[in-house]
């Protein structure tokens, strides 16, 4: 199979003057979505920020419990991921179908390892009891207020987790439309798109690998 491809004609909607309007207007959507995801994670910083100075000895107790191997390897998948999305894009704007699919299938495998990685680190968790709320059964961790800490960790990487899903599922999408030769050299604007929320899961996963799990 060749590696260049000839996609096929792209035309702009209709309520835009040109393709190279509708690609900036695309691309100021995806900004301002990204900006909505910075407000919220940023709201759940403030949050860990304000209760680690609240109860500074409980949080270094309770993040000596996470597992600084598994999140370091899974930053280091992340890293690796964005290089290879990064690929992907360079590979569509030059028309080259197959790089296009080989760096998409890598990016994907990657995000799977990620996963697998959080899945054993979340059931050591709930093997030990280091659970949120009233779920928490830890008899190590005496400090009242420790489930809170693991209430921060849970819902920071869950909704973090469910963003790298999304992402994993944008891929598909974005294979799929490759295969059906959509994109070529004059048009890649949607995987460009997804490079950028691709690039954003990952530099939210840069600030809490070191606040969850290095800052003691």
């Amino acid at each position: 199979m060749s590696e260049t491809s000839v996609a096929h004609g792209h035309h702009h909607a209709h309520h835009f003057e040109s393709a190279e309007a509708e690609f900036e207007a695309c691309k100021q959507g995806m900004w301002l979505f990204l900006v909505t995801e910075v407000l919220m994670f940023g709201g759940m910083f403030v949050a860990y920020t304000v209760f680690r100075g609240m109860y500074p000895e409980m949080f270094k107790a309770a993040h000596a419990k996470l597992a600084v191997p598994m999140g370091f390897t899974n930053t280091i998948i992340l890293i690796t991921s964005s290089l290879t999305m990064v690929l992907a894009v360079a590979a569509a704007q030059r028309g080259r179908k197959d790089r296009v699919l080989m760096h998409l299938s890598l990016t994907f495998l990657l995000a799977c390892g990620f996963l697998v990685v959080k899945y054993f680190e979340y059931s050591h968790k709930i093997h030990d009891g280091l659970l949120p709320g009233g779920f928490f059964t830890n008899t190590e961790l005496t400090h009242p207020k420790t489930p809170l800490f693991f209430s921060l960790y849970f819902i920071m990487t869950g909704i973090h987790a469910f963003h790298v899903i999304v992402g994993m599922g944008l891929m598909l999408w974005l294979a799929k439309r490759t295969m059906a030769n959509e994109f070529s050299p004059s048009y890649y604007t949607p995987v460009e798109l997804v490079g950028f929320y691709w690039h954003f899961v990952d530099l939210v996963w840069i600030y809490l690998f070191p606040l969850l799990y290095l800052v003691g």
